[in-house]
């Protein structure tokens, strides 16, 4: 009898489980084949101090030359250029066809309600200087989408296909089934107004898998790759009523753009932090929470937001293309890439342009194997890790495991057991001898040093009974659980998640055309009336910036529906001020009334005692 195929059996379970995609209206990319991609790039190389060498041209690269070690001085950085920007008639042209031809308008994306109507004015700021910093900053030229996004095109209507990468591996119980999805062009920014644009992209998603008592794998979580996201907060089970399914195929709403995964259709609020702004933001967070504690206004449902974040939107709709089983597109043979092709594995550098982006955001990813230092993923060598699920036990092995970590608790506690009747005897030892050396004067000595043993060792006994109660605790929990779990017992499908992303509320996306525009030039006239003021009306500086900011913060309020609490937080700062001037006005004669009435109560409080 033939043995199976592994690679044979792996395809089976991908294909069972391959998720549905759902992308926005506006898309412009779909996860491709690699080896078109490479086809239609040049390899390049940059070395510390010297000019980008290109070693391959476009068309003459292959995924087997891609693959080939190269020995590069320290620094080097290797990548690809899928595509150059369109001439400046090559880009009006495309812009007419997307303006004016029936097939643009009905592709074009539509924002909706502004993103920076949605959040403070403070995020607004710092999303101006972000805006001004690509200016400094490397990146992708704007007219690379559009060259990019014509390129692609192209190549679908020579063969439209539709792909993604599959990986299957067992660790500690579990199957992994790792999808990995490849598109030419991140357009984020030029496309949808967010973050970045980067030639290449790679996505991926996740699902778990155990065996159950017939020995059949069966789906237990899933793992969405998205933006800053990790551990728990990535994984949903699959009777999560969050996680859609059509039959078993999970169903991943795509950021348009950026092409993050979502569990919902919706727009998601996602704000940047950048690594030179955690001080600041963390000193911000500290202060406003000792502020909110002194004035008791701590509000325990508001979201974890800040000065010092970049507002972006994610919009994850799903009215638009769709791909999967079932769906108007479907996805070709899953091509396998465990054991990591050379491709995979021999390749450490950008899969696109490198930008020279400081902080990254704008140059090309790496492959699925390694990030953009060469170092291997933590999602390639501990997806079990990357999901929060090295801690998880599978279904089908957690009441073996419970029993015997009661088992293991239970020696545990005999062992203290004997540790502790063995220290109480010595205790009493201790106790009788240090009672037998009273009233020896020449046993001083002696007498101090078993005190200070007593002491020692009953601190010791206090630990070990407190440990001893604490394994009993925790042993009969261990049972109760191991019972429950007998009996089919499952904690709730969210219990785990602490950073939940849901999409904005259709009441969050009703903002007034008015606040929109307000929220888009609200910057612009700040620091348009702050040159104002310094040009003509110099000598009122001080009177103008404080009434320009006034006027700035209740029209906020006014737009965000938080009149109330604007003037309830400037009530409590006018009242903290007023005490303040109280104090140093009054300072003494405030200190010896104080001085008065506390020695006038402690005088009455003895005296009662005398007389009670």
């Amino acid at each position: 009898m033939t043995a199976p195929n592994p690679a044979e059996q792996h395809a089976v379970l991908l294909r069972r489980f391959e998720p549905i995609l759902r992308f926005t209206h506006g898309e412009r990319f779909f996860p491709m084949d690699v080896g078109r991609y490479v086809a239609n790039s040049s390899f390049w190389v940059q070395r510390p101090n010297l000019p980008s060498e290109r070693v391959y041209a476009q068309g003459d690269l292959s995924l087997e030359k891609l693959s080939q070690s190269r020995r590069e001085p320290f620094a080097s950085i290797q990548y690809l250029k899928f595509i150059e920007p369109l001439t400046i008639t090559e880009l009006a042209t495309y812009q007419l066809q997307q303006t004016l031809t029936k097939a643009g308008r009905e592709q074009a994306f539509h924002a909706g309600a502004g993103r920076l109507a949605r959040v403070g004015y403070g995020s607004r700021l710092l999303d101006a200087l972000f805006s001004l910093s690509l200016f400094l900053r490397g990146r992708v030229p704007g007219d690379t989408a559009a060259a990019a996004a014509v390129r692609y095109k192209q190549m679908q209507e020579d063969s439209e296909q539709f792909h993604y990468y599959g990986r299957v591996l067992e660790q500690e119980g579990w199957l992994v089934l790792q999808y990995w999805y490849f598109y030419a062009f991140n357009n984020w920014r030029s496309g949808f107004s967010g973050v970045n644009d980067h030639e290449a992209d790679w996505e991926m998603v996740c699902v778990y898998l155990y065996k159950d008592a017939e020995g059949e794998w069966q789906p237990e979580w899933t793992g969405y790759a998205s933006h800053d996201f990790h551990g728990d907060d990535l994984r949903r089970r699959w009777d999560d009523p969050e996680l859609e399914k059509i039959a078993q195929h999970p169903v991943v709403y795509v950021g348009a753009g950026s092409h993050a995964s979502y569990y919902q259709a919706g727009e998601y609020l996602t704000e940047l932090e950048l690594p030179l702004l955690s001080p600041l933001s963390a000193f911000w967070g500290r202060v406003r929470g000792a502020w909110e504690r002194m004035l008791r206004t701590e509000d325990s449902t508001r979201t974890n937001e800040t000065l010092f974040r970049i507002p972006f939107v994610d919009y994850a709709r799903g009215d638009g293309m769709s791909i999967g089983p079932g769906q108007q597109k479907r996805w070709a043979d899953p091509e396998l890439i465990n054991p990591a092709p050379e491709w995979v594995r021999g390749y450490r550098g950008l899969w696109g342009l490198y930008a020279r982006d400081p902080i990254a955001g704008e140059n090309a990813p790496a492959g699925p194997m390694y990030d953009r230092a060469g170092k291997v993923r933590r999602a390639w060598y501990d997806p079990l890790g990357w999901a929060g699920l090295d801690k998880q036990v599978p279904p089908n092995r957690a009441q073996d495991r419970a029993r015997r970590r009661q088992h293991a608790i239970e020696q545990r506690q005999d062992a203290l057991k004997i540790t502790i009747s063995e220290k109480t005897r010595e205790l009493r030892d201790l106790g009788m001898e240090a009672e037998a050396m009273l009233e020896q004067p020449h046993m001083k000595e002696l007498y101090e040093q078993r005190r200070q043993r007593i002491g020692v060792l009953s601190e010791e006994l206090d630990t070990l009974r407190a440990q001893l109660s604490t394994d009993g605790a925790l042993r009969e929990a261990l049972g109760l659980h191991a019972a429950r779990l007998d009996a089919g017992y499952k904690t709730g499908p969210r219990a785990h998640i602490r950073r939940a992303h849901h999409p904005a509320s259709e009441t969050g996306l009703r903002l007034s055309r008015i606040a929109e525009i307000w929220a888009a030039a609200s910057i612009g006239i700040v620091l348009l009336a702050f040159v104002g003021i310094v040009l003509f009306a110099r000598q009122y500086l001080l009177v103008g910036i404080v009434s320009m900011l006034g006027i700035v913060a209740v029209v906020e309020a006014v737009f965000r529906s938080r009149l109330g609490w604007l003037l309830g937080r400037l009530t409590n700062a006018l009242a903290l001020v007023a005490t303040l001037v109280l104090l140093y006005e009054f300072f003494w004669p405030l200190v010896i009334g104080v001085i008065i009435l506390a020695g006038t109560y402690i005088l009455w409080e003895n005296l009662r005692e005398l007389w009670a």
